[in-house]
């Protein structure tokens, strides 16, 4: 008995150290996430939010990465404000798991959407297992808070929660 118990231990600390020292492949997750006009979108294990931004995007997004880099255990993967697209990772607090969260503008008329301006695109999601319990909601609802008058909701025809 003390042995499985032992080894359940053995493999239960195996796995967290595997999640904390796990590399991250930003060719596979510093990507753009499926276009979609304003409004948001919940998902399995994730969160995406389009906003219309009443500021130049360059800004938007430099005020928005210094509002990631002051969440706590946030790193950028990929990406800067000069490519229009940034891509951060943040770990949980216990175990250490990584959701990623990638921050992009998509231009007027972006493939085929009617958007007169540019729109932020925030779409955050989990790296490991299937769920997140609405911790990726809370971050991206959070940081566009920190926008203020930077974003506006456009009322549009979208799934909400």
């Amino acid at each position: 008995m003390r042995t499985i118990f032992l080894l359940a231990i053995g493999i239960f600390v195996a796995l967290i150290v595997y999640v904390r020292l796990a590399p991250n492949d930003a060719d596979s997750v510093h990507v753009q996430a499926q276009v979609r006009g304003p409004g948001d979108y919940p998902s399995a294990g994730g969160f995406t939010a389009v906003r219309q931004i009443t500021a130049a995007p360059a800004d938007v997004l430099t005020v928005i990465t210094q509002v990631a880099m002051d969440t706590d255990r946030t790193t950028v993967l990929d990406g800067t404000v000069e490519d229009g697209m940034i891509t951060f990772v943040t770990r949980s607090k216990v175990v250490g798991f990584p959701d990623y969260t990638t921050v992009s503008i998509l231009p007027a008329g972006a493939d085929g959407l009617d958007n007169e301006g540019p729109l932020l695109m925030i779409n955050a999601r989990l790296r490991y297992g299937q769920s997140d319990m609405g911790v990726n909601k809370r971050r991206v609802l959070g940081w566009l808070s920190a926008l203020g008058p930077l974003t506006v909701v456009v009322d549009q025809d979208t799934p909400s929660t």
